[in-house]
């Protein structure tokens, strides 16, 4: 089952690091059609929110099709997003972590690394862009 994690400091509306996370989990293949989100009740004991929150989030999810109520059941999710299977996933994340070992051993700091990937992640699709 997903847990969801909050970062008061990042400034980020509550219920939309919510939508991310599940958003973040379904890109991944953590969540897959038909597995069921924690319920408020579940999200409000963990992370002691309003339960007006989880309702707001889930809401914006199903307001894009990726999950649905079930009254009674849950809230189910209703589709996957990203591209690429969970088998291929797991290949990228192994060897993304051995590219992050790399960066740590030549001295890069978290930030460094971020910054680093993301200027790799903007030139690539800038380059797509170019192509089309």
């Amino acid at each position: 089952m997903l847990d969801f994690r909050l970062d008061p400091g990042s400034g980020v509306a509550t219920y939309l690091q919510l939508v991310h996370q599940v958003k973040h989990a379904l890109r991944l293949g953590f969540l897959q059609p038909g597995d069921r989100l924690p319920t408020a009740k579940e999200v409000v004991d963990q992370l002691a929110i309003n339960p007006n929150t989880v309702l707001k989030a889930y809401r914006e999810l199903e307001r894009e099709g990726l999950v649905a109520g079930r009254p009674g059941l849950g809230t189910f999710v209703q589709r996957s997003l990203g591209g690429a299977s969970v088998a291929e996933h797991a290949r990228l994340r192994e060897q993304l972590a051995g590219w992050v070992r790399d960066a740590r051993e030549a001295g890069l700091d978290p930030e460094d690394v971020e910054a680093l990937f993301a200027s790799v992640v903007l030139d690539s699709f800038r380059v797509g862009e170019d192509t089309a």
